[in-house]
């Protein structure tokens, strides 16, 4: 059995956490870049995530977080999109953009999930 921690706080979000883990890793990975225009667009969709489950959580309304959730979400997409051109366009090594494309997907799964659970018994 497996003991949950109680969510006082946006930080204490496992989903937040690793939406900041995969905001802070694309920042890492494109610090070289010379694209500035894919990569500043890419680096704020991958801050717009965290952002946005913090917003929707401190707004206190579970209509407001799901609605803030589901921009996450879409944040999430606009960052895996980026990161398919970026390897087309050779701005990112294969094995980078594989590991950030399955942060992403992980990020939104989550997501997903944790809309449904929001809108299922709050």
């Amino acid at each position: 059995m497996t003991t949950r921690s109680k969510i006082e706080r946006f930080e204490d979000l496992e989903v937040w956490k690793k939406g900041m883990q995969l905001a802070v890793a694309v920042y890492e990975q494109l610090a070289g870049c010379r694209d500035f225009g894919l990569r500043d667009q890419m680096q704020r969709a991958a801050v717009s995530t965290p952002s946005n489950i913090a917003e929707g959580y401190e707004r206190g309304s579970n209509k407001a977080f799901i609605q803030y959730l589901c921009i996450a979400r879409g944040s999430t997409g606009e960052l895996r999109t980026q990161l398919y051109l970026a390897l087309k366009l050779r701005l990112l090594a294969p094995a980078t953009a594989k590991k950030l494309l399955a942060e992403s997907r992980q990020v939104s799964a989550m997501l997903t999930r944790y809309i449904t659970v929001r809108k299922t018994c709050f």
